[in-house]
C-alpha cells in the first residue's frame, strides 16, 4: 500500500505524519487489496474553531474507490474521524462483496482477499429478437405500447442500429453507436 500525505496551507509535523501513517495502515485490515491512500490536510480560515482543520482521504482499492473527509479543531481529531468513516465504508463494501458471493467471504477463502476482483457479474441470459426497420417516432410508439424504458431498432433514416430510451425527465434519448 502506497501512502501519500500532503499539507495544503499547513506544515505537517513529524508526529502528525506518523499518526496519519499509523491510522491509515489499519485500513488494510478491513480491505486487503488497497493500492494507494492519499491524505490531504489543510487549515482553513473559518469562524468556527471546531471546523478549522480539514483532512481528506482517498483510497484506491483494486477497482473500488473510497473518499472521506472530516473537520475538527485539530488534525489529530480529524484523522480519528476520517479513519472511522473510511473503516465504515470499507466494511460496507466488504459486506456487499460477501452478499454478492453468497457467503464466500474473501477472508474465509484464505486468499488474502484476491477473490474480490473475480466477483464480476456474469451474463446469465441471452435473448434473441428481430429488429425492424422503422423511424424514431415509430420506435417511440412501439416502446410505449410494450411499456419498456428502452427500445432497440434499425433506424430507417440513418440505416444503423439505434437505442431509444426514456429519460428521467420524461423525454427520450437516442443512442447512435459508432465504431472505433
Amino acid at each position: 500500500m502506497e501512502l501519500q500525505i500532503t499539507g495544503i496551507n499547513i506544515e505537517l509535523a513529524s508526529p502528525l505524519r506518523s499518526y496519519i501513517e499509523r491510522k491509515m495502515s489499519k485500513l488494510n485490515r478491513h480491505l486487503p487489496n488497497i493500492i494507494e491512500v492519499k491524505a490531504e490536510a489543510s487549515e482553513e480560515k473559518t469562524k468556527s474553531p471546531q471546523q478549522r482543520y480539514l483532512l481528506r482521504v482517498n483510497v484506491d482499492g483494486s477497482g473500488a474507490g473510497f473518499h472521506g473527509e472530516a473537520r475538527a479543531e485539530d488534525l489529530f481529531k480529524a484523522v480519528d474521524k476520517v479513519t472511522a468513516t473510511m473503516i465504515r465504508q470499507l466494511e460496507d463494501y466488504k459486506g456487499k462483496l460477501y452478499e454478492r458471493t453468497r457467503g464466500s467471504s474473501p477472508d474465509r477463502e484464505g486468499t488474502g482477499g484476491a477473490t474480490i476482483l473475480s466477483n464480476t457479474p456474469e451474463v446469465v441470459k441471452v435473448k434473441h429478437f428481430t429488429i425492424k426497420l422503422m423511424t424514431v417516432t415509430e420506435a417511440a410508439d412501439q416502446m410505449e405500447v410494450l411499456g419498456h424504458d428502452f427500445f432497440l431498432f434499425y433506424n430507417a433514416t440513418t440505416e444503423e442500429v439505434n437505442l431509444l430510451y426514456r429519460r428521467k425527465d420524461g423525454n427520450y434519448g437516442l443512442i447512435e453507436p459508432e465504431l472505433e
